[in-house]
């Protein structure tokens, strides 16, 4: 059955709100899977801010072109197609979908994906999931930032550490000669 201009122009407006709250795209090809196993991939990928969804080549395109996507697109939107819109934690998305496949990796594959305007093939698509996630990213970054100070407070007190350790010393020395 064949989509209303209405319905089109909906599913183009759908797509590219997805668009642009995606930090990446990964296609997949779905063929061969059920709709219980597309609808289970889905929730498991809400937690991780994932959308998950079937689209229509055609329209897609209209989408990724109007946000400036206009690199060769040919093999990603060639058969049917999956596609997860990524949040802003990349790792995390990635790595959700990645997990989500494994139970089904003869039948769902990653085809490709898209990170800001760069198209990217399927291995590439696959190593966004090598990605830190954000929390792991701000851990590093406290790291970073406190390591200075916790060398400071170190160089501050070991001259009064080495003071008490040498009062302790001539301490434990009177104390053994009387």
């Amino acid at each position: 059955m064949a989509l209303s201009r209405e319905k089109k122009e909906e599913l183009v407006a759908l797509y590219t709100s997805h668009l642009e709250n995606a930090s990446a795209i990964v296609f997949t090809d779905y063929r061969g899977s059920t709709v219980t196993q597309i609808n289970e991939l889905r929730t498991s990928l809400r937690e991780a801010d994932t959308a998950y969804m079937v689209v229509k080549n055609r329209l897609l395109r209209l989408a990724l072109e109007s946000k400036g996507v206009t690199e060769e697109l040919d093999d990603l939107l060639e058969g049917p197609n999956a596609i997860a819109f990524v949040g802003e934690d990349i790792g995390r998305g990635v790595s959700a979908l990645k997990d989500g496949l494994k139970d089904l990796e003869e039948i769902i594959e990653i085809k490709g994906g898209i990170l800001e305007q760069s198209v990217l093939d399927a291995a590439s698509a696959e190593a966004l999931s090598d990605l830190p996630t954000r929390e792991e990213m701000l851990a590093t970054l406290l790291a970073t930032i406190i390591a200075p100070a916790t060398q400071l407070a170190r160089v501050v007190n070991e001259p009064g550490v080495s003071l008490a350790r040498v009062v302790q010393a001539h301490s434990d020395a009177q104390a053994e000669a009387a």
